[in-house]
């Protein structure tokens, strides 16, 4: 089946696209925004994941005239503090020692522009505690490398599922993408996957 309109992920990260095709959205390209992520001095994290959403979509929609633009943000967030996606092991090791026996939130902001340039956005929250970690968990975790370039130093989807003790809310969202929002979104402008468009 041909569809309508193409569906753009202006995201890298291969979380997103997995979690994407996982529910059939699989997109048609994949044009990361490559932005400037650095927060503005004192946004607070749930507007920081927003604005840098529709910031990738609207750097994105000029490349593809007439498509649905999806892209995203996830923000780890310790209180008012944002935590970094971890490029070395010093600044893990900083995001799991604070998170340590400590609950944090994670914003994950949604912006899809459709075919006829309009631009919606969504946040969700979800919220994730830490059991008190030991020295040698951490060490043992940084081992594995799982936290390269994620925010907060953490991957759920991995390892650190068995030191996380609970969680509300979305779990995609934790791992990078708010599922069921993003569908909604999707179907609530128009774009249908192709396995429910014959339905």
């Amino acid at each position: 089946m041909v569809k309508p309109w193409r569906l753009v992920l202006a995201s890298a990260s291969p979380r997103r696209l997995e979690l994407l095709c996982q529910v059939g959205f699989t997109p048609d390209v994949i044009d990361p925004a490559e932005l400037d992520e650095t927060p503005r001095r004192g946004e607070l994290p749930p507007a920081h994941a927003i604005r840098l959403a529709e910031a990738k979509a609207r750097a994105v929609m000029p490349r593809h005239p007439g498509a649905y633009i999806l892209a995203a943000d996830t923000v780890v967030a310790c209180g008012r503090r944002i935590l970094p996606k971890t490029e070395d092991e010093a600044s893990a090791r900083s995001c799991l020692e604070l998170l340590s026996g400590r609950r944090h939130r994670v914003h994950g902001a949604i912006a899809l522009a459709s075919p006829d340039g309009r631009l919606a956005c969504r946040r969700v929250d979800s919220q994730v505690a830490f059991k008190r970690l030991s020295e040698t968990e951490i060490v043992a975790y940084l081992r594995t490398g799982e936290w390269h370039g994620k925010a907060g130093g953490y991957a759920i989807q991995g390892r650190a599922a068995m030191l996380i003790r609970w969680m509300r809310g979305s779990y995609s969202n934790v791992v990078g993408l708010p599922l069921f929002e993003t569908a909604q979104l999707l179907a609530g402008r128009g774009y249908r996957p192709p396995w429910l468009a014959s339905c």
